[in-house]
């Protein structure tokens, strides 16, 4: 399988050349177009157990496999939010993402549900499960915004709770408040914030989906018509 990233800064999308009997899995209604000698399988991946628990992450019951069963076949996915992708070559070390942040990936890739506990479920944007991916292969993450990469070497920062699109398990995080007083942690509009230590990789993006949608709905107190024409 070779891939590529298209028109990345603008709307990308990802494009698989599958070899005949390979698959690409992606996340349900990615595909935008693929060859005939290409099937689509809606398929809960793990079972039902761990269908259910991507449901209780928000992302979709079922995945797609798109495989190549008549010889070889091309196919686009896309994601739904407006922003980046980045590929990520998993190397058998587990990441940790957002909702919504899968894309696609080899079937090589796993993904399943991992339970943050009740305080950082209790004020974490992605709830108290989150999913998480493991195994070898492409992996493919999309962004609202633009993608930045942070390294750490055995050193700490702070992202904010609507920032961040994926991150390495071997890093340890807590959520906690922006500001020192609960009051004015609100007022300032920051909020939480996760607190990342260790060495391992983080991938953040460039524009907070919440903040975008609190904007819109302040333009002139249309934000309701506007949501709609943009989402609907």
């Amino acid at each position: 399988m070779t891939t590529e990233i298209l028109y990345q800064g603008s709307m990308p999308v990802v494009v698989a050349n599958l070899e005949q009997n390979e698959v690409l899995r992606a996340e349900a209604g990615a595909m935008v177009y693929m060859d005939s000698t290409i099937d689509v399988e809606g398929k809960a991946q793990g079972g039902f157990v761990k269908g259910l628990g991507r449901m209780m992450t928000g992302e979709s019951f079922f995945l797609q496999n798109l495989r190549a069963n008549r010889g070889k076949g091309k196919v686009m996915v896309a994601p739904v939010n407006i922003g980046n992708i980045v590929e990520v070559e998993m190397t058998g070390k587990a990441w940790l993402l957002q909702k919504g942040a899968f894309l696609c990936s080899e079937p090589t890739v796993t993904t399943g549900v991992k339970t943050q506990g009740l305080a950082k479920g209790f004020f974490s944007k992605e709830g108290f499960f989150i999913i998480r991916a493991e195994g070898y292969g492409k992996l493919f993450l999309g962004s609202f915004g633009s993608i930045h990469k942070i390294e750490l070497n055995n050193e700490e920062i702070i992202v904010d709770n609507g920032h961040m699109v994926a991150w390495e398990e071997s890093l340890t995080y807590s959520l906690e408040k922006a500001n020192k007083g609960l009051m004015s942690s609100f007022t300032s509009g920051e909020g939480l914030v996760a607190r990342f230590k260790g060495t391992g990789t983080i991938f953040i993006q460039t524009r907070n989906f919440s903040g975008f949608l609190s904007h819109i709905g302040t333009i002139n107190g249309r934000g309701s018509g506007l949501l709609s024409r943009l989402f609907g």
